[in-house]
């Protein structure tokens, strides 16, 4: 009976999904991505040339588990240069950005999860080992990599207590874990969770997020713009990242009450950069502001508000930081807060971070802090603006990225790793 319903579920989430694509222009992106997909698929296989005693497959529900993977990816391509790289997403957000990414030799979509799909997209692409980076557990593709004895990993996995997993309902569906050749997972408490339903192949490697942004900071990117603006007024930097309204109301407030003498320059980078969000952001704020697009190493040193209104850049804005506050936690979930406190920036948010485990575990040392309105972001800021609780708060965002390095090794070098990549 489960199977049924789950069959019936995949089956209804495309139909919908075509509904939507008539006047919803991701879940078109979601319908179009996948027309054809088998015969495009054979076709670049074909045109490639692929070895597949040499393809490693890794797949990535979107961007953010793609961030994940990416380390992995790149440690691979240097160390073993000869094998060839599968990248799939399921969602556009990921396809749509990384579709060029230079490392990977195939780019697609992931098909629907049905048994047909399943056999026809592991027949074609036949990889030697599989990475499943994070989330989803596709029944009918793991169990039809397991049944080819192919080896499947799961890379960065956390498991929470209200995971469907350990539902009551979850029962059936948690076989899919039993698939996997071995869980890398991000925590003890995902451990925790795993083994008391009898999952006991797995090993805590932390999270690969951590060595790419140490290799972000590693490379030193400036820009001689930014380096102009922030020599411009000799004022502390706050860098705010993938903004959203609730956000952006909050840091327009605070600039607003403090714009005849502002303590702060501002680095605003939106999630939504186009002109209509944008031209929003910048009425509300009543201090001088600039597009990136629109600045010359002449004209930015006449700002303290800087509106980044690209994508790319925001990774190695955070060097010219002392504060950042990072959007998203008043919304669907908070962004990578990884990047900042790379750099040893105290970081702020809004209040849905629970999942996060980072977030977490720097709200509680004190690294960290998750505020519910303008007058906690504003309280905040006045500690953090006292030279004894800032070097605090920067010494336990560093130590957090110091404690949790090393996943990415951790796991190529593991035993159940290695000897499929010698």
């Amino acid at each position: 009976m489960y199977f049924f319903i789950y069959n019936i579920g995949i089956f209804l989430y495309g139909f919908i999904a075509k509904i939507l694509a008539l006047f919803q222009p991701k879940a078109k992106k979601w319908v179009k991505g996948r027309q054809g997909l088998f015969q495009k698929l054979q076709q670049e296989l074909q045109t490639k040339n692929i070895d597949k005693q040499q393809l490693i497959w890794f797949h990535c529900s979107s961007l953010g588990e793609f961030e994940q993977g990416r380390p992995l990816i790149e440690a691979i391509k240097k160390q073993y240069p000869n094998e060839k790289i599968l990248l799939t997403f399921f969602s556009p957000s990921g396809y749509e950005i990384r579709q060029n990414y230079a490392l990977a030799d195939i780019i697609f979509y992931l098909p629907l999860d049905t048994k047909k799909n399943a056999k026809q997209f592991i027949d074609l692409v036949q990889p030697k080992l599989v990475f499943w980076v994070k989330y989803e557990f596709w029944y009918h593709f793991l169990e039809t990599l397991h049944q080819r004895k192919i080896p499947v990993f799961l890379v960065s996995g956390i498991f929470r207590k209200k995971h469907f997993f350990f539902s009551p309902f979850g029962k059936t569906h948690r076989q899919c874990l039993q698939f996997f050749e071995h869980l890398f997972v991000q925590n003890a408490i995902s451990k925790k969770h795993l083994e008391a339903v009898g999952i006991s192949h797995l090993t805590i490697a932390g999270d690969t997020r951590l060595d790419r942004v140490l290799a972000i900071a590693a490379e030193k990117k400036r820009f001689e713009i930014i380096d102009q603006f922030a020599k411009a007024n000799q004022k502390p930097i706050i860098v705010c990242g993938s903004t959203w309204q609730p956000d952006e109301t909050i840091i327009a407030q605070y600039i607003n009450d403090n714009v005849d003498n502002l303590p702060f320059q501002f680095i605003i980078a939106p999630h939504e950069i186009n002109s209509l969000n944008i031209n929003g952001l910048q009425e509300k704020i009543n201090a001088k502001s600039i597009r990136y697009s629109n600045a010359t190493n002449e004209n930015i040193i006449n700002y303290d508000i800087l509106i980044i209104d690209n994508i790319g850049m925001l990774s190695a804005l955070y060097r010219y930081g002392k504060i950042a506050y990072i959007g998203g936690a008043f919304g669907s979930g908070l962004h990578n807060i990884l990047e900042p406190i790379v750099f040893g920036l105290p970081v702020i948010f809004g209040t849905k971070y629970q999942k996060f485990e980072e977030a977490v575990n720097l709200v509680g040392e004190k690294g960290g802090f998750s505020v519910t309105s303008y007058e906690a972001f504003n309280a905040v800021i006045k500690q953090l603006s006292k030279e004894l609780f800032y070097q605090q708060a920067f010494a336990k965002a560093k130590k957090y990225v110091i404690d949790n390095q090393g996943a990415t090794q951790l796991i190529l070098q593991s035993t159940q790793v290695q000897p499929l990549l010698e």
